[in-house]
């Protein structure tokens, strides 16, 4: 399995392709999206809006809770 550090997710995440991500939730749940679009990035909060193309929802996620991109694990 291959690695890649935040920023490098963070530049995949910012291209607008479609990924598949998972992360924990605030209560340390794992979540996995597949086939999502990220929208918008918060600096200042470390969130950022998630398109589920598949049924057209929007989420909120936390970059620093993305531990899986694509199915390469994600360090700090």
């Amino acid at each position: 399995m291959h690695s890649i550090h935040i920023t490098t997710a963070k530049k995949i995440l910012d291209s607008h392709d479609p990924v598949s991500i998972s992360f924990w939730t605030s209560k340390g749940e794992i979540q996995t999206y597949n086939d999502c679009i990220s929208l918008r990035y918060n600096f200042y909060e470390g969130t950022r809006n998630v398109k589920l193309r598949p049924s057209g929802q929007i989420r909120k996620i936390r970059d620093i809770c993305l531990f899986r991109l694509n199915g390469m694990e994600v360090f700090l």
